[in-house]
């Protein structure tokens, strides 16, 4: 029986026998994976080989380099833009703060002008007559500053140049009425001594009760014995 089958097995009616080699699924995918790659690489080669022959990739290049020469242009040309405006509105800036400092000098030259103009018209208004001797009141002014004040201004004088140097007291009064009757107050409460050569200018702001109704100020200039050399008067 087993020669039988010996026999068969070596005769040429024996059944064919395959034999393969096994190799791992995960080996298998590798060795896909590395096909593909290589083929993706050689494709790729192609596709730059092409592109170089084609002179596609240096007109690339050249235009790259123009945008990027055209861009920095662009930019230097903003920061010029921006550095110019930064100054013009500097510039502006300043010339508002002149203009503003200009204008604040010529209020206060205007204010200089009228203050001079009107101490050039009560100095004219002091200049003695010829026929005036001896000690005089003169350019006596007085106007309301405000309720319960008045201000004053004079300027007493003696002609010629041999007067004798004088010493007294000048007197200041405020008359009008009060609660519908005559009123009166020394400014100060009383006479100021005063010393002077030739001139001597006086000015102050007198106050006064704010129901009292101020009609003028009056100047009473008297020497060391009490006896009147000058007066003057002036209605508000």
């Amino acid at each position: 029986m087993r020669w039988k089958l010996l026999r068969r097995r070596l005769s040429v009616t024996a059944p064919r026998m395959i034999v393969r080699s096994h190799l791992a699924w995960p080996l298998r995918w590798v060795a896909v994976a590395l096909m593909l790659g290589l083929s993706a690489a050689v494709g790729l080669w192609a596709f730059e080989f092409g592109k170089s022959i084609a002179g596609l990739d240096r007109d690339d290049k050249a235009e790259l380099a123009q945008l990027r020469i055209d861009v920095a242009a662009l930019k230097s040309e903003r920061e010029k833009s921006v550095s110019v405006a930064n100054t013009a509105e500097g510039l502006l800036k300043a010339e508002k703060v002149a203009q503003e400092k200009l204008a604040q000098q010529l209020r206060l030259t205007e204010t200089e002008n009228l203050s001079l103009k009107n101490d050039l018209g009560f100095f004219e208004r002091l200049l003695p007559t010829s026929t005036s001797l001896g000690l005089a009141v003169r350019g006596l002014q007085a106007e309301v500053e405000g309720p319960g004040r008045i201000k004053y201004l004079l300027l007493l004088m003696q002609a010629g140049k041999t007067q004798p140097e004088f010493q007294g007291r000048c007197e200041v009064t405020m008359l009008g009425t009060l609660d519908g009757k005559a009123w009166s107050a020394v400014v100060g409460g009383a006479a100021q001594n005063i010393l002077l050569k030739q001139s001597l200018r006086l000015e102050g702001v007198a106050e006064h009760p704010a129901a009292a109704v101020v009609k003028s100020v009056s100047v009473k200039v008297t020497d060391g014995s009490g006896a009147v050399k000058a007066t003057a008067s002036v209605k508000l």
